[in-house]
């Protein structure tokens, strides 16, 4: 299965700080997929303040926790905002964006999750949320177009990069211990890592896995 899943395996392993996204306290959501022209605003700038939020909280620290899992990155929020909201929306949106996410923290690593579109539409349908039963399948790929582009121009950060048509993150030992050896290998690696430029950074596969 998917993110959060996979957070709680590694938040295990590694006895580190969970943060989930709090999706489910927008109230506009249900809403937006009955009619995403009508509230796609509305949605998004809930969910950027709620996730500026949580970062705030993250930049603080945490005494009885080495390392903090985050089961979203906060530039999440920008590329769902491109895909919903309309010219001057997003143009407003922006602006609020620009002004909060130099406050947030740059995360050491993003681990991208991503599979195969009919996959995809199978497990939101196993997940049996009532507003998402309806799921427009083009609005789906566009999010994944959108996450694709936005990694293979990202510059912030590494990615490790993992198909996930084939896994259950819920069963399969393996993959997670390979997951739990790239992070050792990131935290172990951080200083030469920032001495490099980031273009060599910007993605870390992830041996072992792929479409069988």
């Amino acid at each position: 299965m998917g993110k959060t899943t996979l957070v709680k395996q590694l938040a295990r392993r590694f006895k580190a700080r969970k943060v989930y996204e709090q999706f489910e306290d927008n109230p506009f959501l249900p809403d937006f997929y009955r009619d995403r022209d009508a509230f796609a605003f509305s949605t998004q700038i809930f969910f950027l303040m709620s996730r500026f939020r949580q970062q705030e909280h993250l930049s603080q620290g945490d005494l009885f926790h080495s390392l903090t899992l985050s089961d979203y990155f906060f530039e999440k929020d920008y590329i769902f905002a491109k895909l919903t909201l309309k010219d001057e929306e997003l143009n407003l949106y922006e602006r609020l964006f620009n002004v909060l996410t130099v406050q947030c923290p740059t995360p050491d690593m993003v681990i991208y999750l991503h599979a195969e579109h009919d996959v995809i539409m199978n497990r939101i349908a196993e997940r049996g949320r009532i507003y998402e039963q309806n799921m427009d399948p083009n609005y789906i790929r566009d999010v994944a177009a959108g996450y694709h582009s936005f990694f293979q121009t990202n510059s912030k950060f590494p990615v490790l990069s993992i198909d996930t048509t084939n896994i259950d993150f819920r069963t399969d030992k393996k993959a997670v211990d390979l997951i739990v050896r790239a992070i050792e290998e990131r935290r172990h690696s951080l200083e030469s890592l920032s001495k490099e430029t980031p273009s060599t950074q910007a993605n870390l596969p992830l041996p072992g896995f792929g479409k069988k």
